[in-house]
């Protein structure tokens, strides 16, 4: 993340005043516009603290989500379902994945069509390695307390629910 000094104000509490003034409630401007911010402090903290495993926070869940998995491996179908990503994205992050023998594709055993996506030892090393580093900084997110990051969860799944992620 890029050291800077901090402003002396909040600009995204200025702009929802100015949007106020002139354009009518800034309430929904200014809660979009925080999370983004957020997102944005959050993907520097996690991508750096995965950066030097030769890790993107794509391919972390990726690997994340295999472990999940009772067997260590998933169908590419599944992988793409429980990440939220078009195939085009799962199959990339898989051959980035395979191309640095963290996972390795083997071909369903059942259906012909399907291909089978399993993590390597290596791949699960990394992992450990990778989720000491991103849980060291807890993800990058700061300045709340267990209970406010339980709110928070569940506030965003609202949004979530309602722009039909999930049931």
């Amino acid at each position: 993340m890029v050291s800077r000094k901090p402003l002396p104000f909040d600009p995204i509490m200025r702009a929802a005043a100015l949007w106020d003034e002139r354009i009518g409630p800034a309430r929904t401007m200014a809660a979009v516009t925080s999370v983004m911010r957020v997102q944005q402090i959050l993907l520097s903290a996690v991508d750096g603290a995965l950066r030097p495993h030769g890790l993107t926070f794509a391919r972390y869940e990726a690997l994340v989500l295999l472990t999940f998995a009772r067997s260590g491996r998933l169908p590419m179908r599944v992988m793409g379902e429980r990440l939220q990503l078009h195939p085009t994205s799962v199959t990339n992050i898989v051959d980035r994945l395979q191309a640095d023998e963290l996972v390795r594709r083997i071909p369903h055993p059942t259906d012909r069509r399907a291909t089978l996506v399993e993590i390597t030892e290596d791949g699960s090393a990394l992992l450990d390695a990778a989720t000491k580093s991103v849980t060291s900084i807890e993800f990058g997110m700061s300045g709340l307390t267990p209970d406010e990051e339980l709110q928070l969860t569940d506030l965003l799944g609202r949004v979530r629910r309602s722009a039909g992620d999930f049931d």
